[in-house]
């Protein structure tokens, strides 16, 4: 099916109170619009990706250096910012679209799911909780009870049926504050199936404050020097006459920073998870074991806070390949490359690393665990 997943990025983020635009506030260690858009990503049904922006933030975008998705200026409103993320997609034969406001990051692939599934069916699906509080509407001094049985509390992602809802897309003034707001209006038929109670919208900035622990580990590793073998550093392969010795690829980095991962977590360390003894893991690339234990740790509440790297070495010099291997962790980490700090050191050539003989690596790394 060829479907669209639009997020709406492109308000003023009035109601913060933050110097930084809402999207690109750091939420569970990310910014905000990241978890939708790798949500999106994760899923893996959508054609496009389109993410509609304030023309005000492109700084705070470009920073950000996302691939893969179309990024367009919205509106002065958030309809006009929808009509142009749908007018984006005229020419690519759109099926379905789902419209997401990225004000809200905690909504599951699940439901994701659920949506695309109702969509078969139906032109207009929305998910929506009804609320335990008692209801009453005031009018003037009148004050009347509302069946709370009557009442949805609505949410997105809506999904709809692109040539349809395009359709209706003439209105698009500040008061059609959801897009099925216009289905509702022309008197058309709404599916709505049961939201998350965790799906909730991010408005002012106390909303984005989480009770959190943070929580430190340590890792060192170091291997030997010998010919004939090749050199991994952070993920990265470095031109070296002298590579490591080691049952894996031997990256005395990237065990560094697994261990100080684990460490944090709690977890064991990388000789419990991944022995030299199993064959399985003879000659691996380290980049496979560290991303097993990120997956490890995120399952159970962790996120990665920030990784500071010692890498101790006579040669090579590290400075040229700090970017690089920078880049190769945070995108294992799921992290961005401004939590990650490279240091190279040497031992003034003293002892077997000032020799040229190993190669070693101390890394202390933060985790947050989330309530």
């Amino acid at each position: 099916m060829n479907s669209c997943f639009i997020i709406l990025a492109g308000g003023e983020s009035k109601r913060f109170n933050s110097k930084i635009p809402k999207p690109y506030h750091l939420y569970k260690n990310k910014p905000l619009l990241l978890h939708s858009i790798e949500k999106a990503k994760d899923y893996g049904k959508f054609s496009k990706i389109i993410l509609v922006i304030n023309k005000e933030h492109k700084s705070y975008i470009e920073k950000l250096k996302i691939k893969y998705i179309k990024i367009i200026i919205g509106g002065k409103t958030r309809a006009e910012s929808a009509y142009r993320g749908l007018k984006s997609i005229k020419n690519y034969n759109i099926k379905n679209v789902m419209i997401h406001d990225a004000a809200r990051p905690n909504f599951s692939l699940k439901l994701l799911d659920k949506l695309y599934k109702e969509l078969k069916l139906n032109d207009c699906v929305i998910p929506a909780v009804q609320t335990p509080d008692s209801i009453k509407q005031k009018s003037l001094n009148i004050v009347t009870n509302l069946k709370r049985e009557n009442i949805y509390l609505i949410q997105t992602p809506q999904a709809f049926n692109y040539k349809k809802l395009y359709e209706l897309q003439n209105n698009k003034s500040a008061k059609v504050t959801d897009d099925s707001n216009l289905f509702v209006r022309a008197g058309k038929k709404i599916k709505i199936i049961k939201g998350e109670v965790n799906n909730n919208k991010i408005t002012i900035n106390s909303d984005i404050k989480i009770n959190n622990l943070i929580k430190y580990g340590l890792g060192f590793d170091v291997h030997r020097l010998v010919p004939n073998k090749k050199l991994y550093l952070g993920g990265i392969k470095i031109a070296s006459n002298l590579g490591t010795l080691g049952h894996s690829d031997g990256d005395p980095v990237l065990h560094a920073v697994t261990d100080a991962i684990l460490g944090a977590c709690n977890m064991g360390d990388i000789g419990e998870k991944f022995s030299d003894k199993n064959k399985k893991f003879k000659n691996i690339r380290s980049t496979i074991l560290l991303k097993k234990i990120v997956d490890e740790v995120k399952k159970k509440g962790y996120l990665i806070n920030n990784i500071d790297i010692n890498i101790i070495t006579q040669k090579p010099k590290i400075q040229k390949y700090k970017k690089q291997i920078t880049n190769c962790i945070a995108k294992i980490c799921k992290i961005l490359p401004t939590q990650i700090n490279i240091k190279g050191k040497t031992t003034e050539k003293l002892g077997v690393i000032g020799k040229e003989k190993a190669i070693a690596c101390e890394v202390i790394a933060s985790v947050i665990k989330y309530d």
